[in-house]
């Protein structure tokens, strides 16, 4: 067992104090806005994102709509400055 550790009213010494900066619970639990589609999925698809999901102790559907979201959080980025060959070749024709 480790040792008591002994308190003493000694001063603190020179102390600050620091804003909350720290989310409320409400900011927490934001959620993004869905929007319901319908649409058809391979049957290996599917499977494979079942299988996942019980692995992971998830729903298959989340993991299939954060996948899309990190697509899309990829290919969204602005192009880099740097030209590629087709830009290029379209730019110069």
């Amino acid at each position: 067992m480790s040792a008591k550790i002994g308190y003493t009213d000694e001063p603190l010494g020179d102390l600050k104090v620091i804003p909350d900066f720290l989310p409320s619970p409400d900011d927490l639990v934001f959620r993004e806005e869905g929007v319901k589609v319908t649409i058809a999925l391979s049957k290996k698809s599917v499977e494979f994102f079942k299988s996942q999901a019980a692995k992971h102790h998830t729903q298959y559907q989340r993991m299939i709509r954060r996948l899309l979201d990190a697509y899309v959080d990829v290919h969204s980025r602005p192009l880099p400055r740097r030209l590629t060959r087709t830009a290029r070749k379209r730019a110069s024709g």
